[in-house]
C-alpha cells in the first residue's frame, strides 16, 4: 500500500479484495442493525426501509469499486490506479472516487459502444488460453472495465449527491405532512450522511406537485447537507427561507468511521480493541453510527410585512449541561457494529468514552445483539 497524508491505494491485489468483501459483509449488518432499531422502536418501518435503500445503494457502489480496480497490481498494458481511501479519518473511499464513478457513469454507454461483448471477450481469453497458454490479463481487464460501465447503467448508486425524494405521511386538517430524505458524500470526511426531515405544508399546491417550489427545496437542501453545519442552522434556514413550509424534525445519521487493523490508522481506545482483539480477517473491524436528532418544541407567530403573519419553528435542543447549544440538536446519540471478539476486548478495556455508546454485536450467521 502506498501513503499520501491520510490517503491510501489499496495497490495490491488480495488487500484489495478483502476491503470490498469486508465492506460488502458490513452493509449487510448494517439492516440487519436497522432491523433491531425498528424492534426497539427507534426507527419506523418507512424509517428502516429508507436507510436500507441508502445501505444497498452503497453496496451497488462498492460492487462498482470492485469491478473497476477488479486487476489491481496486475500488468494490463495500462494504468488505471488504485482504489483511494481515507485510512485516517473514515475507512471509506475517498471522495474522488466517488466523483469519478459519477463523471464515469455520465460517459458509460459510450464507453460500452466501443468495447467487444462480455460473451467476446470471453471467448477471445479462451482462444489466448489454450492458444498461446498464457494468462489473458489485458482482455481480463478489458472485461472487468465493460462490467463497471455496465454496473453504472444499472443505477442506484450511492452518488456524491443524492437528490431529495418525499413520501406523504398524511393530513393534520388542512396541512399536508411529508418526510423527506436525501444524501451527501461528505467530502470533507468522506463519509456518507443520510437526511430526514419531517414538515408541514400549508401552500395552496401540494409540494411534490408545486413546480416552482420543489426544485427550489431541492436546491436549498442539497445547499445546505454540509457535515460542518450544525442542524440547528439548515433547519432555521429552512424555515425562514420558505413562509408555508414549517419543518418539525430534522435527523442526520453519518455511517462511519468504518476502523479496521488491516486498513486504517486508528490510535486511542478504538485502536487498542482493534490491534488485541487479533480477530481473523473479516471481523477485525468496528462501524461508528451517529444519529443527530433536532426536533420542534412550539411555534411561534412574526410578522410578515403590514398585515400578515407567518409561522416559526422554535427548535428544542439538548438541555444536558448545554450540549445542545453546542451540538445544535435536540438529542445526539452514537453507536458502534462490531463483531464479537472485539466486542469482548472492549468490555475488557472499558474505556471511558464507550459507555455511553449503543453496541450492537454481530454474528456471520446473522443474529444482532445490543448492550
Amino acid at each position: 500500500m502506498t501513503a499520501l497524508n491520510d490517503t491510501v491505494g489499496l495497490t495490491d491485489l488480495f488487500a484489495s479484495r478483502r476491503y470490498f468483501r469486508k465492506f460488502e459483509g458490513i452493509m449487510a449488518h448494517m439492516t440487519r442493525v436497522a432491523g433491531v432499531m425498528e424492534a426497539e422502536g427507534t426507527l419506523t418501518r418507512d424509517e428502516v426501509n429508507i436507510l436500507v435503500g441508502y445501505a444497498a445503494a452503497l453496496n451497488y457502489t462498492f460492487k462498482a469499486l470492485s469491478l473497476k480496480y477488479l486487476l489491481v497490481g496486475r500488468d494490463t498494458g495500462r494504468f488505471f490506479g488504485s482504489l483511494a481511501i481515507d485510512a485516517t479519518e473514515s475507512g471509506f473511499p475517498t471522495a474522488d472516487e466517488l466523483i469519478t464513478m459519477a463523471s464515469d457513469a455520465q460517459q458509460a454507454e459510450k464507453h460500452l459502444l466501443g468495447m467487444p461483448s462480455a460473451a467476446e471477450l470471453k471467448t477471445q481469453m479462451v482462444q489466448v488460453i489454450l492458444g498461446e497458454r498464457t494468462v489473458p490479463t489485458k482482455l481480463q481487464f478489458a472485461l472487468s472495465q465493460r462490467l463497471y460501465y455496465e454496473e453504472l447503467l444499472k443505477g442506484k448508486l450511492f452518488w456524491p449527491r443524492n437528490d431529495p425524494a418525499i413520501d406523504w405521511l398524511g393530513n393534520m386538517g388542512e396541512r399536508r405532512r411529508f418526510r423527506m430524505h436525501w444524501a451527501v458524500y461528505d467530502s470533507q470526511v468522506n463519509l456518507p450522511v443520510i437526511y430526514m426531515m419531517e414538515l408541514e405544508d400549508t401552500g395552496r399546491t401540494a409540494l411534490p406537485k408545486d413546480q416552482r417550489r420543489w426544485p427550489e427545496v431541492q436546491a436549498h437542501l442539497m445547499a445546505q447537507s454540509l457535515g460542518g453545519l450544525k442542524l440547528m442552522t439548515i433547519a432555521k434556514g429552512f424555515d425562514e427561507d420558505f413562509n408555508d413550509l414549517h419543518p418539525k424534525r430534522l435527523r442526520r445519521f453519518h455511517v462511519g468511521p468504518m476502523y479496521s487493523d488491516a486498513f486504517t490508522k486508528q490510535s486511542g481506545p478504538i485502536g487498542d480493541v482493534l490491534s488485541q482483539a487479533r480477530a481473523p480477517d473479516g471481523q477485525d473491524w468496528a462501524l461508528v453510527w451517529t444519529e443527530e436528532d433536532l426536533q420542534s418544541d412550539r411555534v411561534v407567530e412574526e410578522r410578515a410585512g403590514w398585515f400578515s403573519s407567518v409561522e416559526r419553528e422554535i427548535f428544542k435542543l439538548d438541555p444536558f449541561a448545554g450540549r445542545g447549544a453546542d451540538t445544535g440538536t435536540t438529542r445526539m446519540e452514537r453507536s458502534i457494529i462490531l463483531p464479537q471478539r472485539p466486542y469482548q476486548v472492549l468490555e475488557e478495556l472499558n474505556p471511558p468514552g464507550f459507555r455511553s455508546v449503543a453496541k450492537f454485536v454481530v454474528s456471520d450467521a446473522g443474529r444482532v445483539l445490543r448492550y
